[in-house]
């Protein structure tokens, strides 16, 4: 197969989308695929509708597919009828999106134009088709195909796990882009609720939205928590297994998650899983089992929660136990990207 991937920025940019995207291209070529790499500019939102005067559908591939987050930029690109087959790669929608509703209105009636647009659907989660059903009353092809979750080669023994669940001070960490939407504000302000020995690191991008990040860092400052809580910026590969593998439990209270490969790579070390309600997390996070699951912004709650796993070691190495247990259920990446290159030949009769 010829097929186009039409992404914004960088196909190298650390965040579980892209990674998804990245692992997805690298499966098709060593399939014998050719993957051709579509990049748009990464601007605001204004200026990628402005995209669809100047944005063509580029010729001689025999399938397209778009992610989701370009939708301002190909609507108009989009018309029908298309040349070859368009699929949807949805890994949340921007309308689901924690933000004003007059915004999100508007988001939502974009994205809806754009998503009546396409072929069919690949879905990160259970969660995500749903929202799009919903939204657009599909009758279209789709697929879910979960997001790969089996990157690192690196495994963490029982044994391993119980160690360092008698370490004193709870180790948490914190993995994702330092975005609003992630939460950070939400831990940190568990933090500062807290009685317990912890430590913090914060592993994600402080680049990707500099003014919250600095909001951040001022925070830890101004409530003296400069002494428990690190920021160390974007990681991978091994410095990143070696965060994993140190911390007792993943935090990342995001306002919403169209799935949240985060919390299952973080379960591949035997860390329980604190996420939020809203979105996908619950399709990962089995509360009370494999992690806890809270309202969005609930501070008290979050810090409650920690409290518990820094007194009851015996309950923070259950739920690691169970966690590392519920990673080692989840499918393969090999098994999905298979079920996605099945569902692309479909197209092609």
């Amino acid at each position: 197969m010829k097929i186009g991937l039409v992404i914004y920025g960088s196909l190298d940019t650390l965040s579980g989308g892209y990674m998804y995207d990245r692992m997805l291209v690298d499966y098709l070529r060593a399939q014998g695929d050719t993957v051709e790499i579509i990049s748009l500019p990464w601007r605001n939102y204004a200026a990628h509708l402005t995209d669809n005067f100047t944005f063509k559908l580029p010729s001689g591939l025999d399938i397209l597919i778009q992610d989701e987050l370009n939708h301002p930029s190909l609507i108009r690109a989009n018309r029908k009828p298309h040349p070859y087959p368009i699929i949807s790669l949805v890994h949340h929608l921007r309308c689901s999106e924690l933000r004003p509703k007059w915004q999100n209105d508007l988001y939502r009636i974009v994205e809806k134009k754009y998503l009546q647009s396409v072929d069919g659907f690949i879905y990160n989660s259970k969660t995500t088709k749903a929202v799009v059903n919903e939204l657009i009353g599909n009758r279209l092809p789709e697929v879910v195909a979960f997001p790969p979750t089996d990157r690192f080669e690196k495994e963490i023994s029982e044994e391993e796990i119980e160690e360092r669940s008698k370490k004193k001070d709870l180790r948490i960490l914190f993995l994702g882009n330092v975005i609003e939407r992630k939460g950070l504000i939400t831990l940190l302000q568990a933090m500062r609720l807290s009685t317990f020995d912890f430590r913090l690191d914060i592993v994600g991008s402080l680049v990707t939205d500099p003014i919250y990040a600095k909001q951040m860092e001022d925070f830890v400052m101004s409530n003296g928590l400069s002494s428990v809580v690190t920021f160390h910026g974007a990681l991978n590969d091994q410095p990143l297994i070696d965060k994993l593998r140190a911390a007792h439990v993943l935090v990342v209270p995001s306002s919403y998650e169209g799935f949240g490969i985060v919390y299952l790579e973080g379960m591949g070390f035997g860390l329980p899983a604190i996420g939020t309600m809203a979105g996908a997390a619950s399709e990962v996070i089995d509360d009370g089992v494999t992690g806890f699951l809270i309202q969005p912004g609930n501070a008290r709650g979050l810090a409650d929660q920690l409290q518990l796993l820094s007194e009851r070691r015996d309950i923070l190495l259950e739920m690691s136990l169970a966690a590392r247990s519920r990673y080692l259920r989840q499918p393969k990446w090999s098994q999905t990207a298979g079920r996605i290159r099945e569902f692309l030949l479909s197209f092609l009769g």
